[in-house]
């Protein structure tokens, strides 16, 4: 069954997943334990780009609009806006390059404080999307996880780790952290692989909001350059646009579309967790899950759905 060997490769990249795949043009589809809320990580990015987008195609928002972000509003992060030293100007359609390309975190959170979380929700219930928690931002989410377990919040947690005593006292914080229930799917960003393909195939599709948003969201998630996860299951004939999810020894996800030269294309989201908390995951096992899915539903005689 291919239920059981997609379990297996996730085992012998010493993980536990779910994945799903929807074909964008055709019915086929293929789902492994696809319905489990899962810790989205950056994934649900996705899904705050397709709202802003949406609210710059219908003209509430102008995609050109400046704002300015100081180092004191920085979320939690090692990248773009998170790391400058100087405030800085910048257009929120810029704003959401970053954050779809480079998985800013700053990003995310000014575009969230302009969009509303509640409106992210609102468009994918809309679609009748229900596998997304969404709490609020990312500040506000690593905040809530860092105070579960048992911190004032995330400042003061990752100060314990910068001053623990050895760097395995400071992993000992950070598994502290990876195991309080301010972690665990339902509590933090949570989606199901499922719902998470079923957005892809909506937006590849132009019909997860006006075309021209669906259009801008592909342009601009074409633009990330990862291929460690599911593109490092494919060669350079396939094209691959996703975007990726990690929270360091606690999850590995990627999320996006696979185009083969025969014109098909396939929605697909695989989203893992280690068997052993703290520990990393091999990142091309998304990859060997990803192509072996897919091999599966491009066989001749493979039934629509599995």
């Amino acid at each position: 069954m291919i239920e059981e060997t997609i379990v297996e490769v996730f085992a012998a990249g010493g993980c536990r997943g779910s994945l799903s795949v929807r074909e964008i043009d055709g019915p086929r589809r293929l789902s492994v334990a696809g319905g489990e809320l899962a810790v989205a990580a950056s994934t649900f990015k996705i899904a705050v780009g397709l709202e802003f987008f949406c609210r710059a195609a219908e003209g509430d928002v102008d995609p050109a609009e400046r704002v300015a972000v100081s180092p004191a509003e920085a979320s939690p992060g090692g990248q773009g806006l998170c790391i400058t030293e100087d405030p800085v100007e910048i257009s929120l359609r810029d704003t959401a390059r970053l954050m779809l390309t480079i998985s800013d975190n700053t990003a995310i959170d000014v575009l969230i404080r302009r969009v509303g979380i509640e409106r992210v929700r609102a468009r994918l219930a809309g679609l009748g999307l229900t596998g997304f928690h969404l709490p609020g931002t990312i500040r506000y989410e690593l905040d809530s996880a860092a105070r579960a377990a048992g911190f004032a919040g995330w400042e003061a947690m990752a100060a314990r780790i910068r001053h623990a005593p050895s760097p395995r006292e400071g992993e000992a914080v950070w598994r502290r952290v990876l195991a309080s229930p301010g972690m665990r799917p339902g509590r933090i960003s949570s989606v199901t692989a499922d719902d998470l393909a079923a957005l892809l195939r909506a937006v590849w599709r132009d019909e997860a909001g006006p075309a021209q948003a669906c259009s801008d969201l592909r342009r601009m998630m074409g633009q990330q350059r990862l291929t460690r996860k599911i593109a490092a299951g494919f060669g350079p004939h396939v094209q691959v646009v996703s975007k990726s999810g990690t929270v360091p020894g606690g999850v590995s996800n990627d999320a996006g579309v696979v185009a083969f030269p025969d014109g098909r294309r396939y929605a697909i989201a695989v989203l893992t967790r280690p068997l052993t908390p703290g520990a990393p995951t091999r990142e091309d096992v998304l990859g060997t899950a990803a192509r072996v899915a897919l091999d599966h539903l491009r066989a001749p005689g493979t039934p629509p759905s599995s």
